[in-house]
């Protein structure tokens, strides 16, 4: 389409006049942006169409990746560097007086997720599509997202987020594959050929509109797909209101996560559930059929990966196609379904482990209520076989039980690979939390450690890092990150360290000037950067981070001899809108912040600072800025993270417990090289197990918490006893769940080697180094050849770089 500058020029300027019908001068940011992302979106649909045919041609396997999220960020820059045209595109926009930076800009972040699931997943769709793999994904189009976060007076408030306000200029709509989900309505069973038959009379139908997205690989030619189903109304419903049910019908994809705090807001999360895999399993069906014919053969051909227990009814909506449409016995169907889908759990914690209520599951999905029930009663009988008369067992292991549907037990029972995140994680979900069934299946579970996708979080959004690397050790650790390891032959180059700390001050200039312009507060750049970014949870423990900071300025208060490095604590979270708890959390930041930064004396040496509206393009801005990075969850709550590779991969070092992934950081750049503390996992586990925890204890025990805690109610805040009494109540009369004050002696010291490290330039330097170096074993390229080679069997199409 264009292969010099003046022949990407030339065709600029006839598509904007095509499309707008208007000279550059005249057009605005948003016609001029919308240009180019049409031009790219044109100048791929060749190769989006071969990969597609070659898939076909080839008779490749494919896996469809299912999540409830998929957290893209902006995808314009991204896309012209994977496909090696940005400085082709930014010198022929600067000769027609146009800033590709300022359109880079003008786009919204695609607003389809929350936190660290989501951006797994549009990680994965990166690797898969980069390494040549036949994967996709499929999730939903919601029209406004999470939401956006404004704060107001320290409160957090929620706005629609509006990143469709002017379309999507990389999604095509695809009409002619639309498909209805049926909800509610009642089960007939008959009698049909000597086999039972079921059919759904009255159900309401809504219509899954796919818009596709291509997900272009870094310098080759594979271009695969992610289908982002939206809801609309159907033509085949009988519904009498017809506005009611118009706006019923189109609830479905309006907001991530609606509010499930009430039943409608329950039924709502269900039937975001269903519509999404009803929609991606009849489609993909479908297309297989057309292909292949023989749906008997449908697990060698095809790969179902469910992501967390969101996607999990993927299991008996399958079933349902197998059995009521392909009229295959229950038998075949079951070893077709435990064939093709596979499922990684995300967490450890109890509420995020979802379970539906008969009483809301069973009218709303009635034909697949009766599969989920087939799947338990024959699931039962099976373990009654092997565990005769442990009813407790199998209690524990059922499907269905005590009034509710528990989906990871459905998602375990019906796929043929349970993974965890992270090794830690695994061995938690093998030895505790699915302890039962790793007894009955143990070859079902394997761990696959996230990563993350180094051509966004470093290629792309530290572009002074990048140059850095690649004039010292080349281009070769693009394609196999683990080839950064060569880094470490500087260890010991003066020049060279120098230099890494100049892209970082670099870093946070650009930071400083964003904090200063949203927030309207300078920051100093030879402060230490010290910032937790993440989604706003009790377990993730901002909470510590707080109390922490609190203790700092009393000490700098009470002790006229305490001096420490200067240090900016950086916050950036969204708490979910009926998470009163944590926003509370967010009040009380803002509160500390407000202290904080309007003492003379004190801001001197701490700042504080809440990022508004948190999201991908902002993490772009402030990971490459970090010093210090805050991974501080309670030890075996947190399944992974992937911001603690983030961070590390940007030269950040890591302040964190022995949790997740931080683990295997610790073991691939060496104690020196990370700041851990905190109780173990293991440690935590045994006092949620058998007790002997009191918070009282370091309540009365250490006058720096009992300072702290009594601040939350009197003596530093201008604000009513009650407002963080919540906060105060959690630690105190319900026992402190997350073991934020049985960790904070061992956090303070962990920080004070932190301050004590920083002002040995050198020292810092190396040890930025090492985590740049080591972060290469963190990539999803690695993640990903994992799931093709053990779970999916999946096989690279034929490789070409372009």
């Amino acid at each position: 389409m264009f292969s010099s500058v003046e022949e990407f020029e030339w065709n600029y300027k006839e598509k904007l006049e095509s499309m707008h019908g208007k000279s550059i001068s005249e057009s605005s940011i948003q016609e001029q942006y919308e240009t180019l992302g049409t031009m790219i979106r044109e100048y791929i649909s060749e190769d989006w169409l071969a990969t597609s045919e070659q898939y076909r041609l080839e008779r490749k396997k494919q896996v469809y990746y299912l999540s409830i999220e998929f957290l893209l960020g902006k995808l314009l820059k991204s896309n012209l560097i994977h496909l090696g045209l940005r400085e082709l595109c930014e010198s022929g926009l600067n000769k027609l007086g146009i800033s590709l930076a300022t359109l880079e800009e003008f786009e919204s972040d695609a607003g389809l997720g929350n936190g660290g699931l989501g951006r797994l997943a549009a990680c994965f769709l990166d690797s898969l599509a980069s390494q040549n793999l036949p994967g996709h994904g499929c999730g939903i189009r919601y029209k406004h997202g999470l939401f956006d976060q404004k704060i107001v007076d320290g409160y957090q408030v929620e706005l629609p987020e509006q990143w469709l306000k002017y379309g999507n200029v990389w999604e095509v709509r695809r009409d002619d594959q639309s498909i209805d989900v049926l909800f509610g309505g009642e089960v007939e069973a008959y009698k049909s050929k000597d086999r039972l038959e079921f059919r759904v009379h009255g159900a309401e139908a809504i219509k899954a509109v796919p818009y596709d997205l291509p997900i272009i690989g870094y310098h080759t030619n594979t271009v695969n797909t992610l289908r982002l189903w939206s809801a609309e109304a159907s033509s085949h419903s009988s519904n009498k209101s017809l506005m009611k049910y118009k706006r019923e019908a189109e609830a479905v994809s309006e907001f991530l996560y609606p509010d499930d705090t009430h039943d409608e807001g329950k039924i709502l999360r269900l039937k975001q559930q269903y519509f999404l895999v009803s929609a991606s399993i009849q489609r993909i069906v479908d297309s297989y059929k057309e292909q292949y014919g023989d749906i008997r053969k449908f697990h060698h051909e095809i790969a179902i990966h469910v992501n967390d227990t969101h996607p999990v009814l993927a299991i008996p909506e399958l079933m349902r196609i197998l059995i009521d449409i392909e009229k295959l016995s229950w038998e075949e169907a079951w070893e077709i379904t435990t064939q093709t889908i596979s499922y990684t759990n995300h967490t450890t914690l109890s509420e995020a482990l979802e379970k539906w209520r008969i009483d809301l599951f069973q009218p709303l999905l009635p034909r697949i209520y009766m599969i989920v029930e087939e799947i338990n009663e024959r699931y039962c009988k099976e373990l009654w076989k092997k565990y005769p008369g442990d009813w407790r067992r199998i209690e524990n292991m059922a499907i269905i039980a005590h009034g509710v549907v528990k989906m990871a037990h459905l998602a375990i029972v019906g796929s043929k690979s349970v993974n965890g995140v992270a090794e830690i994680h695994t061995e938690i979900l093998k030895q505790r939390e699915m302890k039962l069934f790793y007894e009955y299946e143990p070859a079902k579970f394997n761990n696959k450690t996230n990563g993350i996708t180094h051509r966004r979080w470093l290629l792309q959004c530290n572009p002074e890092l990048s140059g850095l690397i690649r004039d010292s050790i080349g281009d070769d650790w693009i394609y196999e990150p683990t080839q950064l390891d060569n880094l470490l032959k500087y260890e010991n180059d003066e020049s060279f360290l120098n230099e890494l700390m100049l892209v970082k001050k670099k870093r946070k200039e650009v930071l400083e000037n964003y904090v200063h312009y949203t927030n309207g507060i300078a920051l100093d750049t030879d402060s230490i950067f010290d910032i937790q970014v993440k989604r706003m949870h009790a377990y993730k423990r901002q909470l510590l981070n707080v109390f922490h900071i609190m203790y700092l300025y009393n000490r700098l208060k009470e002790d006229s001899h305490f001096k420490m490095h200067p240090r900016t604590f950086i916050f950036g979270a969204k708490a979910s809108p009926g998470y009163y708890y944590a926003k509370k959390i967010i009040k009380l930041i803002h509160s500390v912040a407000n202290i904080v930064n309007n003492d003379r004396y004190i801001n001197q040496f701490i700042k504080v600072i809440f990022v508004e509206n948190y999201r991908v393009s902002l993490g772009e801005m402030i990971f490459p800025a970090a010093d210090v990075s805050e991974q501080i969850s309670t030890a075996s709550k947190e399944a992974s993270g992937t911001g603690n590779m983030k961070f590390m991969m940007n030269g950040a070092l890591t302040i964190g417990t022995l949790d997740g992934a931080n683990i295997e950081i610790l073991r691939e750049v060496g104690e020196n090289n990370i700041f851990t503390f905190g109780l173990t996992a293991d440690e935590v586990l045994n006092y949620y197990q058998h007790g002997g925890y009191k918070s009282s204890d370091y309540y009365h025990h250490d006058s720096r918490i009992k300072k702290v805690l009594d601040q939350l109610l009197y003596g530093l805040f201008p604000l009513p006893r009650v407002e963080f009494e919540e906060i105060f109540d959690s630690l105190m009369s319900y026992n402190d769940e997350y073991f934020l004050l049985r960790d904070f002696s061992s956090y303070v010291k962990a920080h004070d080697k932190i301050n004590h490290s920083y002002q040995n330039k050198r020292e810092w330097a190396t040890k930025s180094l090492y985590n740049v170096a080591k972060s290469g074993f963190f990539t999803s390229d690695r993640t990903i050849r994992e799931y093709a080679s053990d779970i999916w069997n999946i096989q690279q199409r034929s490789f070409h770089h372009s």
